[in-house]
This record gives structure tokens, C-alpha cells and sequence, in this order.
């Protein structure tokens, strides 16, 4: 067997003395036909540099082995980490021999890009597929977006709430600060769902599989992708209030509504509309008027 079936999974965490914590959020994968469809919906073809978060104990790591790429697994588990290698060897002896598999001792937050970079060539990851921690999946994403611009798709499974927050488009009862910032690095849709009876132990909720292709271009620069940032987190703390409400004081603007309504007009924006009407480039017209060089 290539993958991890039910039966595999639990023996594996058994034998390590691993009791899946909420806090860490962990739910293992135990069927081998949903990791192949992530696999395939994600697009992974031979010789792709991909990363993972939360490998775990191998479920979705092997099937994207399997599949022929180069993987870069991040896991924050000591006994996780030092245990993978050692079932790929079991699993997949000719993709251990190949060193298709490389892990990363790391919580994904604090990840750098000299752990992710392949240490031979020094090349980044290309796509990223991970199932994230349900407590953490946005945070990590962001981070991982922000940190790796060679980043050309992607495809995670999270709650499924979450995910209709990531690939919302504005005007949606969904769309908010996530979903905005997703927008900054490219187009987002929802792939496929997933059960929560193909996770061990069973979660509370069903997941969604978030699919993402990269902008071929930048919006914007990184000052600016921070400054657009900065009102997007400001507008939707205060969504229910206008923009020329909610951004008052924000990088410059003046703090009176007046003054802040022109400064906002300057962009081509109607000071009077809410956060969840703008996209992210209306967001980014505002930064690039207000923010002076």
C-alpha cells in the first residue's frame, strides 16, 4: 500500500503515542480516495516543488509523493517530523530513495524562507497544498502567501466556513478581511468539499478544498500591499460604518469625516460605501491616494 488507510494511520499513532489535540489541530486524513482528489485537484504533476503544512502522520505527504513531486513538509510535532521520513521508507521505498520528501521542524507561523527553499538548489516551493489547522488556517495562509512569491497555485482544505471566507467576492454576506487580502495574490474558488467522516478523529464541522492560482503580475509593491493591508484590517473593524467613518485616522486620513471623505474621493471611491462593497483594488486606489511618498 502507498497510502495510508484508516488502520495504518491509527497503528502509526499508537506506536508514537500521539493523541490528536484540538490544539495543535490536528485530524488526520484515513482515506486514501480523498487524498488522490486533492492531489489531482490541485494540479501536482512530477517534479512539482510543492509545500505542506501539518503533514502529520503522512496522509496527504504520500499521496503528493506518490504523484511525483518534491515535497516540503512543515511540522511543528517532534515525534511527527522524525517519524515521517521512516514511513515513506516503509510506504514508498522508491520515493524515499529519490528524497522526494524533505520535512521542516517549524510551527508554520514562524517558518522562514531559508527552511522552505530547497538547501541544494535554493529554489521555493511552487504549490502549496496543505490541510490546515483548523484554529490557525488563515494566519498560516497569509503567512505563507506573503513569504513565498513563487508561490503559481495552491489548493487547502479548511473548515468549511473559512473557506467561503477566502474566496468570497465583495458585496457577499462571506466576504471580509480574509477574503480581501487572499485577492491580493490571486483568484480564489471553492474546489470540492470534504466530509468530516474521511478525518480521524471526526471533527465538529465539514471542510472545504480552497483553490488558487497567482496573480502572473503584483497589484502592487510591498509598501503598498502593507499600507492596502492596513485599511482593509481598519475598514472591516468597523463594517458597519462608512468608509470615511471606519478609516478616520488610518495611515494619515484625516480624522474629522469631512476630511476624510475628500481624501477618500480622491481615489475615485464613494466615502459613503461599507468595506464589504470594495474590492481589492479599490482597496489599493485608497492606499496608493493617501499614503505620500
Amino acid at each position: 500500500m502507498a497510502l495510508l488507510g484508516p488502520n495504518e494511520v491509527r497503528e502509526l499513532a499508537e506506536r508514537l503515542d500521539v493523541t490528536p489535540t484540538k490544539k495543535l489541530g490536528q485530524n488526520f486524513v484515513i482515506d486514501p480516495n480523498t487524498v488522490r482528489k486533492i492531489v489531482r485537484l490541485a494540479g501536482v504533476e512530477a517534479g512539482d516543488r510543492v509545500v505542506e503544512v501539518g503533514p502529520g502522520l503522512g496522509s496527504l505527504t504520500f499521496g503528493l509523493t506518490e504523484a511525483g513531486a518534491q515535497v516540503t513538509a512543515v511540522e511543528i510535532d517532534h515525534r511527527l517530523a522524525a517519524e515521517l521520513p521512516n514511513t515513506l521508507a516503509v510506504m514508498q521505498p522508491d520515493a524515499a530513495a529519490e528524497g522526494r520528501l524533505r520535512v521542516v521542524r517549524s510551527d508554520a507561523l514562524d517558518v522562514t524562507l531559508g527552511q522552505l527553499m530547497d538547501p541544494d538548489t535554493w529554489l521555493m516551493p511552487q504549490v502549496l497544498v496543505a490541510n490546515l489547522p483548523y484554529n490557525v488556517s488563515v494566519p498560516i495562509l497569509m503567512h505563507l502567501l506573503e513569504l513565498l512569491p513563487g508561490l503559481r497555485s495552491g489548493l487547502v482544505m479548511v473548515q468549511a466556513e473559512v473557506g467561503h471566507r477566502i474566496a468570497a467576492g465583495p458585496g457577499s454576506k462571506e466576504y471580509g478581511s480574509p477574503s480581501a487580502k487572499a485577492a491580493w495574490y490571486g483568484d480564489w474558488h471553492i474546489a470540492g468539499t470534504v466530509s468530516r467522516k474521511i478525518f480521524w478523529p471526526v471533527p465538529g464541522v465539514d471542510s472545504n478544498l480552497v483553490a488558487f492560482k497567482r496573480r502572473e503580475e503584483s497589484l502592487g509593491t510591498e509598501p503598498e500591499r502593507i499600507a492596502t493591508f492596513e485599511l482593509v484590517n481598519a475598514a472591516f473593524a468597523g463594517r458597519r460604518k462608512m468608509l470615511r467613518q471606519s478609516l478616520q485616522g488610518v495611515l494619515g486620513i484625516p480624522t474629522s469625516a469631512e476630511a476624510a471623505s475628500e481624501a477618500i474621493a480622491v481615489a475615485g471611491i464613494d466615502p459613503t460605501l461599507r468595506a464589504e462593497q470594495l474590492d481589492i483594488h479599490q482597496f489599493l486606489a485608497i492606499a496608493r491616494a493617501v499614503v505620500k511618498d
